[in-house]
């Protein structure tokens, strides 16, 4: 995300349009409009502001309903007059309570997804730890012990998952304290993986490939 309001064009009012869509499922869910001032805010804390032009004035989305949206990428148009804001909404982003401003019955779907493309962010990361080696990453430190000290690590971490799920599994266990458990052990274990096919030179895509032939198998 590289993108300062002297990349933008701009309209005659000092403002451009802004579509926000959902991180997880690319939902669109509202429209509204970013001065050079806004665009600013949204970049230095993260949550999304706009331009009211009702208010004529700087509106950080949810400062009264809490509704906020928090920034996870910003791109631009080819003509560099329109923004495309990915968001992680917090409630409802329509005035109405509901999720998106394009539902006039106020029926927009739930997220029904997973929230996989987060993984593209998390991989995007981890290339560019491998690519410019700054101090002081963790991510550098795996890399640099070449591959015998990732897959050390994803060996741990593929044990430490089962341990967790038979944790969860066990009679009278509370759900409430090894679900989350499970889940942070497989998190652990899906970066740990990651970094292992970047120090491998392989990309992702490659393992997705592979799983799409076998899904039509």
């Amino acid at each position: 995300m590289t993108i300062a309001p002297g990349d933008v064009r701009f309209g005659a009012d000092g403002l451009v349009p802004a579509v926000v869509q959902d991180v997880v499922d690319g939902r669109v869910l509202m429209v509204a409009w970013m001065s050079a001032e806004a665009l600013s805010a949204t970049l230095s804390t993260g949550e999304v502001h706009f331009h009211s032009r009702s208010r004529g004035r700087l509106w950080r989305k949810g400062e009264t309903s809490g509704n906020v949206l928090r920034l996870v990428d910003l791109s631009l148009d080819c003509d560099a007059d329109a923004l495309l804001v990915t968001a992680d909404p917090v409630g409802p982003t329509c005035h109405r309570g509901v999720r998106s401003c394009f539902d006039p019955d106020g029926a927009a779907p739930e997220r029904t997804t997973q929230g996989f493309a987060w993984l593209e962010t998390l991989w995007s990361t981890i290339a560019s730890r491998a690519a410019s080696r700054p101090p002081r990453s963790y991510t550098v430190s795996l890399l640099e012990g070449g591959v015998d000290a990732v897959a050390r690590k994803v060996a741990e971490e593929a044990t430490e998952v089962v341990l967790a799920a038979k944790d969860d599994a066990a009679p009278g266990t509370d759900r409430a304290v090894t679900q989350p458990r499970l889940a942070e052990e497989t998190a652990d274990l899906l970066y740990h993986a990651l970094v292992l096919l970047a120090e491998r030179g392989t990309a992702p895509a490659e393992v997705v490939s592979a799983l799409r032939e076998r899904h039509h198998r």
